[in-house]
């Protein structure tokens, strides 16, 4: 039994997930395998007192271990985009195999990591990149690769999920609960890429760009965050059917793709409505195995570890087969398919309208849809709420152009009975063959 050894680069929440995750089912692994991992260096700049090292060298300079010659495996944990850029390139042209789970790395720079790899033989993986524990990354490039990707559509980002699942659930404002989630570990001091759609941004680029074999472009990715949802569009969502869910969403059409992450209301009865709390699920539609669902906790030590080891496992049974051929993820790509620009997407809307509480306003709206061919799918009138003598109007529309919608409330705002812009969200339904996912 021969070993394969590791440099493990970073010790936080998912370094020390790893290593813990390699000694806890080291002799699981070494069956698997038939032979050893090893973590033979560690760069962090300092000990994480909830990990126990052991004897492992812990050295304060990361770059230490791209020089390292007994290392085979590079595993970069370390977040951020600069230096784990420059850590990365300069430990494939040592000819170091590479495992990240840093998402912002491959969305951002994949193109030229990859192209690096390949010219120096090397592997890079990234299944921990999107979706934490859950295999999504396999399941695109390996189980459903006979098929043609119709369609993703995904909660990718957990902290956005445990906000709104905590917002509908004990009816709190947004503040608050992001307050919470902060307390909880589950958002950043800083949680701007969680809350403004960055984060599940990078998750889509990468989800994309492996779906239908076009270069990683972050750039394409229409995005916006859950900061302007409130507790009242939470509510009149539910009353009309629906749950608002912060999705990701990748299609592909004859003229273009779609790729777009935003709050959308989704029916009820749909799977990912039932996604709740800071868990990630994804659906996948292949035009030959059809819908299909992965389920599971999309961040944390263990489950985002777990898929950074099983990157290392698959790296390491690549090494001992002394495979010449790099396992790259990112081959034979097309330039030729475009990226639809959002205003030509198509989906149906919620319009929430604050309005005087005057005869005739609500059919001066279905006026201006109706002019624009907009058709309306369901109206919901409450009681004066907020400001003195005005009521919000709710309503839904069937599937249209969004370049329409946005004429529409364009029109809509002009009225001297519309008081406050008009809020906008999308309407999701996910269909296939009739059955509501």
């Amino acid at each position: 039994m021969t070993t394969v050894k590791i440099g493990l680069a970073g010790l936080g929440t998912v370094g020390s997930g790893t290593f813990q995750i390699l000694q806890e089912n080291s002799n699981e692994i070494s069956r698997r395998l038939g032979f050893d991992l090893q973590v033979v260096q560690i760069g962090a700049r300092r000990e994480n007192p909830n990990c126990d090292t052991g004897n492992t060298e812990i050295a304060g300079d990361i770059f230490e271990l791209v020089g390292n010659k007994e290392i085979d495996i590079i595993v970069e944990l370390i977040g951020g985009v600069d230096t784990a850029r420059d850590f990365v390139l300069q430990a494939i042209n040592n000819g170091k195999h590479v495992v990240t789970a840093n998402k912002a790395l491959i969305a951002e720079h994949g193109n030229e990591i990859f192209e690096a790899a390949k010219s120096n033989g090397v592997i890079v993986a990234f299944e921990s990149s999107v979706a934490g524990g859950i295999p999504i990354i396999k399941a695109v490039r390996e189980g459903l690769s006979a098929n043609s990707i119709n369609w993703i559509a995904g909660i990718i980002n957990g902290t956005g999920n445990f906000i709104l699942t905590a917002m509908e659930q004990e009816q709190r404002d947004f503040d608050s609960v992001l307050s919470q989630a902060q307390e909880l570990g589950y958002a950043e001091a800083d949680p701007t890429f969680d809350i403004d759609g960055t984060d599940a941004a990078h998750k889509l680029a990468i989800l994309a760009s492996l779906a239908c074999g076009v270069p990683l472009n972050i750039d394409a990715v229409y995005k916006e965050g859950i900061n302007s949802v409130t507790q009242n569009d939470i509510a009149f969502a539910s009353e009309l059917g629906y749950r608002i869910k912060h999705l990701g969403i990748f299609r592909q059409h004859e003229n273009g793709l779609e790729v777009r992450v935003h709050p959308a209301l989704i029916p009820l009865s749909s799977l990912l409505a039932n996604v709740q709390g800071v868990m990630n699920a994804v659906m996948v539609d292949g035009n030959a195995v059809g819908p299909t669902l992965y389920y599971g906790a999309g961040a944390g030590a263990k489950p985002t570890g777990s898929a950074v080891v099983a990157d290392i496992i698959d790296v390491a049974r690549a090494i001992k087969a002394e495979q010449t051929v790099p396992m790259l993820a990112f081959e034979n790509l097309s330039t030729d398919k475009q990226y639809l620009p959002i205003d030509e997407t198509v989906t149906g809307y919620y319009l929430r309208i604050q309005v005087q509480e005057k005869t005739g306003v609500l059919a001066r709206i279905a006026t201006i849809l109706g002019d624009l061919n907009i058709s309306i799918d369901a109206i919901l009138q409450k009681d004066a709420h907020g400001v003195q003598g005005n009521v919000p109007v709710v309503i839904l529309t069937k599937q249209v152009e969004e370049k329409k919608i946005i004429n529409a409330v364009k029109s809509i705002e002009s009225l001297l009975e519309c008081k406050g812009p008009v809020v906008r969200l999308r309407v999701e339904h996910l269909d296939v063959d009739g059955v509501n996912l």
